[in-house]
Parts: C-alpha cells; sequence; structure tokens
C-alpha cells in the first residue's frame, strides 16, 4: 500500500513540475499582441506597395490609411506617411474619379477654363494637370474631371512644418523654413495673390526671377498680410529651420505642387 502511495505521489509531482516549467516558460516568452500587430501591419503594406503598383490607387491609399490608423506604432509609420501623402497628392493630380471629390462636367458654350475653375474654387492648374490639357483651349462636349475638395493650409512653427488638408483630410505633409526669432505671424489668413517666377523687392530693389539673390525661388503666394506668403527657395539646405524674415519657404518642386492646388482665397493658418 505505501508503494502504491509513493507511486501516486511522485505521479503527482512530476505534473506539478511539468505544470510550473510550461508556466515559466509562458512568463519568459510571452505571446506579444505587439509582434501579432506588426506582423498584420507589415502584410497590410505589402498589400498597399502591390496595389499601388498595380495603379490601383483609391484601394492602396484605403490600405496605408488603415495602417496609420490602426498601427501606430508600426515601425514603418514614416515611410507610410510618406507613401500617404504621395499617393493621396497623385489621385488629386491624376484623372482617377472618386467618389465625394470629383465631378464630370461637361463643357458648355462660353466656358473656359477660367470661368470652370472659379465656379469650382479651384485652380486652371489642376484642371489642366489632372485632364492632361497642354493649353488653355477647351472645346464644347469635352468631358472634363474636376477636383471639388476645399484646400486649406496650416503651418506649425515649432515643427516647421506644413500641412495641406483637402475638407478635413491630410493630404501631404511639408517641410519648411519659417521666420528667424518666431518672427512669422500667427493667425488665420487668406493667399490674396499667386505668382509664377516672382521679381523681389528688397529695400526698394528690384531683384529679378533668374538672380541668385532671388530668395522667392519659383513661386509666390501672398498673404491679406502685405509682404508675408509661402514662397519658394534658393536656400533648400536651410528647410526646416526659423531662417526667414518671417515668411514661409519651401523647396521649389514642393511650393510648385501647393501652388497648382490652392485657388486665391484659400486659407492659411500659423500657430506657434
Amino acid at each position: 500500500m505505501n508503494q502504491r502511495w509513493i507511486i501516486i505521489a511522485g505521479s503527482i509531482l512530476a505534473v506539478l513540475i511539468v505544470v510550473v516549467l510550461i508556466g515559466r516558460n509562458k512568463s519568459e516568452h510571452p505571446s506579444s499582441p505587439v509582434s501579432s500587430t506588426t506582423g498584420e501591419a507589415k502584410k497590410l503594406y505589402e498589400e498597399a506597395a502591390r496595389l499601388e503598383s498595380n495603379g490601383q490607387k483609391l484601394e492602396a491609399k484605403a490600405a496605408y490609411q488603415k495602417i496609420v490608423n490602426e498601427y501606430s506604432d508600426f515601425e514603418q509609420m514614416e515611410a507610410i506617411q510618406k507613401h500617404l501623402g504621395d499617393i493621396s497628392l497623385d489621385i488629386i493630380l491624376s484623372n482617377v474619379e472618386t467618389p465625394d471629390n470629383t465631378e464630370i462636367r461637361e463643357v458648355q458654350a462660353g466656358d473656359s477654363l477660367g470661368k470652370i475653375a472659379k465656379q469650382y474654387n479651384t485652380t486652371v492648374d489642376l484642371i489642366k494637370q489632372s485632364n492632361g490639357l497642354t493649353s488653355d483651349v477647351i472645346r464644347v462636349g469635352q468631358r472634363l474631371r474636376i477636383w471639388k475638395g476645399k484646400f486649406s493650409v496650416f503651418v506649425d512653427k515649432s515643427q516647421n512644418i506644413l500641412i495641406l488638408k483637402n475638407d478635413n483630410d491630410v493630404v501631404k505633409v511639408y517641410n519648411v523654413s519659417t521666420g528667424l526669432n518666431n518672427s512669422t505671424p500667427v493667425g488665420t489668413f487668406k493667399v490674396t495673390s499667386k505668382l509664377v517666377d516672382p521679381v523681389w523687392f528688397k529695400s526698394g530693389a528690384v531683384v529679378p526671377p533668374e538672380s541668385p539673390a532671388n530668395v522667392l525661388g519659383t513661386r509666390w503666394m501672398g498673404f491679406d498680410m502685405a509682404g508675408y506668403g509661402i514662397h519658394g527657395t534658393t536656400e533648400p539646405d536651410k528647410i526646416g529651420q526659423q531662417v526667414t524674415a518671417g515668411c514661409v519657404r519651401m523647396r521649389n518642386e514642393e511650393v510648385e505642387q501647393l501652388y497648382t492646388l490652392i485657388p486665391v482665397g484659400t486659407e492659411v493658418t500659423i500657430q506657434d
């Protein structure tokens, strides 16, 4: 009898040891929800890249947006946000039709690109680019894809970034330069003028656009506050710093994108 109890006790002890070892192993190597989340985000990233390479821009944008919304700790978030900004901009500039932001407008007698742009609060440049037009000539009956979304601009001086928004959605984030000694004004302004290859009037001197001394770069978008606006630069290496006389500077290729998109009257909000 004693031997039988010894055998039973030994079996119970062996089971307990196994249970303890399993528990210790789990505690040392817990199943990580982060690892699972990372795997899901990577799969979604791969799917988004595949969709983008196949020209399925709207589907790719939705996949990138899902990663941003649901996997904020994903290690490649910076790259995802860049992809999202680039494809969002690409959709706007292309002829892709979107349910909420585009309309097909048939050209009527008496129409011009300027008239249509004013009707939809957009730009002639955007209509031309998204419809593959190389001139301002349009013909009656021609069908034009028009972007209807309302753009706005937000500048954060503390981070030296400019955020382009379409309605309430962020389209793209740009690095910019702002004013030395915090000289860029804060508040809400409107774009009142737009110039290609602007002349710079500096202390009474006239600096032509082709001059290396013209710091305005290739585009100017002036505010309803004299002397201030958004413009390009001849010093792209200083983007990201507070170095300007108060204006917002962008890289030339990026300020040209913005110029194409935003019409006169666009709201610009600047905060410290």
